[in-house]
Formats: C-alpha cells, sequence, structure tokens
C-alpha cells in the first residue's frame, strides 16, 4: 500500500517539500493551504512535471479542508506567518501558536496513527504546540532545526576546503536560532576531523555563518526567506520514516532528562524510523559545548515561558 505525506502550508518551503516528495517517490502528496486555489494550482503544475520527471505519485490540492489528510503517515506542518513590519515578537508568537494549535487539531482528527514533522517558526515553541494540541506520545513529534543547520555547516565546510559535501559530515545542537551549537569535533570530511584541516580562525567564522545562515539568505533576497533547504531537510527525515531507515539525524526532540534537560524540545542526534524517533543518541559534550547546549535550552524555555503568558 502506498505511503502518503501531508503537507501542511502551500507557500515556497510547503510546495517544495510536496515536489521533492513526489519526484523521490516517497509518497502520494497532500496539500493543504486556507487559501482557496493555491494549492490546487501548485499541485496541478507538479502533477503536469510527473511526466518529465516520471513518477506515478498522486498530489491533491486542497484549501482548507482535512479530509484528504485521512490516514496520512506523516503531517509536514509548514503553516504560518513571517513576521510582518509593525508586529511585535508577541504578536507573531501568539498568532503561529494558534494557527499551529488549529492545523494539529485538524490533522491528527483524521491522521491520528501519524508521525508530526514541526517546520514553522519559532521551531522549537512551535514544536510544543503540536505536542499538547496532537497529545501524541514524544517519539511522534519532530522537529526540522538540526537537519537543516547541520546542512548549511557542511555546505560551508564543502566550501572552505573544495570537497564533496558527499564527504562532509556535521552535527549542529540545540534551539533552531542564534543559539545553535555546532561542533566542530564531531564534524568531518570522509573521516578526518574538520580541526585537523582548517585553522580555528575558519572554524569559527564557519560557526558562525551556520548560526546566522538562515539570516544571510534574507538579507539577500530582501523578501521572504530560504525554502529549498528547509524542504529537502524535511523530506529527509520525511523519508528515513518512511523507509525505517534508522538513520541517525540531528532533530529537535522532546527531551526528559537527556542531556540533563527535562520537558523541552531540543536540537540532539535521534535515530528516525518507522515509530519516528527510536532513540535519543547522547554523545559526549566538553564543558564549553554543554554550557552552550544549556544556554540554547534556556533561549527555548524563554519561549515556552512567553507562550504560557500569551496563552
Amino acid at each position: 500500500m502506498k505511503k502518503k505525506v501531508t503537507v501542511v502550508g502551500a507557500g515556497h518551503v510547503g510546495a517544495t517539500a510536496a515536489m521533492r516528495l513526489a519526484e523521490k517517490e516517497l509518497a502520494d502528496v497532500v496539500l493543504i493551504d486556507i487559501l482557496e486555489g493555491i494549492p490546487q494550482g501548485k499541485c496541478l503544475d507538479l502533477a503536469e512535471a510527473a511526466p518529465i520527471e516520471q513518477h506515478d505519485c498522486k498530489l491533491i490540492g486542497c484549501a482548507g479542508e482535512y479530509s484528504e489528510a485521512k490516514d496520512s503517515d506523516i503531517v509536514i506542518i509548514t503553516a504560518g506567518l513571517a513576521r510582518k513590519p509593525g508586529m511585535s515578537r508577541d504578536d507573531l508568537l501568539a498568532t503561529n501558536m494558534g494557527i499551529m494549535r488549529d492545523v494539529t487539531k485538524e490533522v491528527t482528527a483524521v491522521a491520528p496513527d501519524s508521525t508530526l514533522i514541526i517546520v514553522s517558526n519559532p521551531l522549537d515553541a512551535m514544536c510544543h504546540v503540536a505536542f499538547e494540541a496532537s497529545g501524541f506520545s514524544k517519539n511522534r513529534v519532530i522537529g526540522m532545526a538540526g537537519v537543516l543547520d547541520s546542512a548549511r555547516f557542511r555546505a560551508f565546510i564543502a566550501m572552505e576546503l573544495n570537497v564533496s559535501v558527499e564527504n562532509t559530515h556535521a552535527f549542529v545542537l540545540g534551539g533552531h536560532g542564534d543559539t545553535m551549537v555546532p561542533l566542530p569535533r564531531y564534524s568531518t570530511v570522509a573521516g578526518i576531523p574538520i580541526t585537523e584541516l582548517m585553522s580555528q580562525e575558519k572554524i569559527d567564522a564557519i560557526v558562525e555563518r551556520t548560526r546566522t545562515g538562515g539570516a544571510e539568505i534574507v538579507g539577500l533576497l530582501k523578501t521572504g526567506s530560504a525554502y529549498y533547504a528547509p524542504a529537502s531537510a524535511s523530506v529527509e527525515m520525511a523519508e528515513a520514516i518512511l523507509k525505517d531507515k534508522q538513520k541517525i539525524l540531528p532533530c529537535a526532540a522532546y527531551l526528559t532528562g537527556e542531556y540533563g534537560i527535562n520537558d523541552l524540545f531540543i536540537g540532539v542526534p535521534v535515530k528516525l524510523g518507522e515509530n519516528g524517533i527510536e532513540d535519543i543518541i547522547e554523545i559526549k559534550l566538553t564543558e564549553d559545548e554543554k554550557a552552550a547546549l544549556d544556554k540554547s535550552a534556556q533561549a527555548v524555555q524563554g519561549l515556552v515561558d512567553d507562550m504560557k503568558r500569551l496563552a
């Protein structure tokens, strides 16, 4: 029986994720958005590309209607507003909280056995909203952050050393934002630690560029933000689950004591398989790395506390 993935939000990230899912022939795709015509039009466009790309995945677009999401294996949620001029941080947080809560209740009502992949920002905070609204076990609510941040880290390493990105491996832990924790000690090229391949000055520059990778793209685009890499990151996670790959990827997971952190979604290495998060991998951190992770956790906790205040 063919798998089904629902993508909520037909903007750049959601539509690109739908395209990647179909072209990889991972699943039939349902694309849902609040705007009439947008998901239907994008799905028709993608369906017309199918004879060229040579896949037979079905693509269904729906506006404000969730019945087609019935029995989805995975739901990728990208819905939410970007911050607009004059909008306070609290306004944005409150608005996206409401959107995430409503969307989660809609999709979990028709797909109670699905796994949720959260892409909406502020990501770590939105994971908490989806977790509470869904009532799902913690292994079936996963945030997409570390895969994207690690991909950026890998891309910058490959650019600096002029090597294939396929040779690079990197880990970024912590919240999705300025307090993320890239780990050069665990980042390699063909198994060789990058600490042996470039100077500390170069590593520090790449770490900082990784932390501000999203802002760099926003600055270049002027209007809008990154979408190709975020979409690819969410689809890599979906593929690992759909194919039960038992693949270790850095994702936002709900921690209950791991790394000394409780009741918080934080980016850590996890093993992804058919049950969602099959295992949380605890790696040894230096005192400085642990302090940086704790600082990142405090930033996420601040967002969670703000949501409680705004609720």
